[in-house]
């Protein structure tokens, strides 16, 4: 704990600055010359720069480590809460960034694990990075976000309704608004599960949370009648085709289907249904009023 300092009360970074030796800018701030590592969190400004820190349903605080731009490394500034306990520093917590600050309190690290957000102020370009799991060693009375999910040591499987648009980016970069091809794939989705259902079929989207992982993925549809897993795209070009393959084998990894499918909106050529062939992906495209559908599995 800072001496002279109790868990919800507030100064203003310079003081902080005058009183302990921390730094006034940068998310943290270690201090020789009170051995402290000062970290501040802040939802207002730290969703800019892909920082969503939050409790986990482990009774952790999950914070999201120093840098900006490109993937994350635990040197720099990362490496004073790796070593804080190991430097003789005490691991203090403030809610705020900038201005006037709450003290949350001291807190210590437990481990840390690395996951994807957007580099700041850009939601397109997707990085790695550190987040450090850290226990409190007070009450903590300042109140602080929650993760909405909790990394786990085993895979989480779920069928969700298709009403439920989530997709994974929107979980890396939730302030983010859709693109104009994820809305043609939503479009595409609801014309095809619309059919299913005219049919008979129960359909949905798995929500699998891999062993690890602090982001959810989403297939945009579970057949549950055929157990069939389908990705779909906005269009039929060599990259998104390669894509949905490479999206289908992850979610594959987890659902017991009996076969997988990429939904597009036209016939792809000839070398691209080879290439789904040799992937073992059939393929399902709109044909009038109704659906073509090559059926490429090995």
């Amino acid at each position: 704990m800072l001496d002279g300092l109790k868990p919800g009360e507030q100064l203003t970074r310079v003081e902080l600055h005058r009183r302990y030796g921390c730094s006034t800018q940068g998310g943290i701030a270690p201090s020789n010359a009170s051995k402290t590592v000062c970290f501040f969190t802040d939802p207002k400004t730290g969703h800019r720069h892909g920082y969503y820190d939050g409790w986990g349903a482990d009774q952790l605080f999950h914070y999201y480590g120093a840098g900006q731009r490109g993937d994350q490394t635990l040197a720099g500034m990362n490496s004073a809460i790796v070593t804080h306990h190991d430097k003789g520093r005490t691991l203090e917590c403030f809610r705020g960034s900038r201005g006037l600050v709450t003290y949350v309190g001291e807190f210590e690290l437990v481990d840390f694990y690395f996951t994807d957000a957007h580099e700041t102020s850009n939601p397109d370009v997707i990085r790695q990075v550190v987040v450090f799991k850290l226990r409190p060693l007070n009450e903590v009375n300042v109140d602080l976000p929650p993760l909405p999910f909790t990394p786990r040591l085993s895979a989480q499987v779920e069928t969700v309704p298709i009403a439920e648009q989530h997709t994974e980016r929107a979980y890396v970069s939730p302030d983010r608004e859709p693109y104009e091809a994820e809305l043609s794939e939503a479009k595409l989705v609801g014309r095809y599960c619309d059919y299913l259902q005219a049919i008979g079929h129960s359909v949905g989207r798995l929500r699998v949370l891999p062993p690890g992982e602090s982001r959810p993925i989403y297939s945009d549809i579970w057949d549950c009648t055929t157990r069939e897993l389908v990705e779909a795209k906005s269009s039929v070009t060599r990259d998104h085709l390669r894509q949905a393959v490479g999206q289908l084998l992850d979610y594959g990894r987890f659902a017991d289907a009996t076969t997988h499918a990429v939904l597009v909106p036209s016939r792809p050529r000839a070398d691209l249904l080879a290439y789904l062939g040799a992937a073992g992906v059939c393929v399902i495209y709109p044909d009038g009023s109704g659906w073509k559908r090559v059926d490429n599995a090995r």
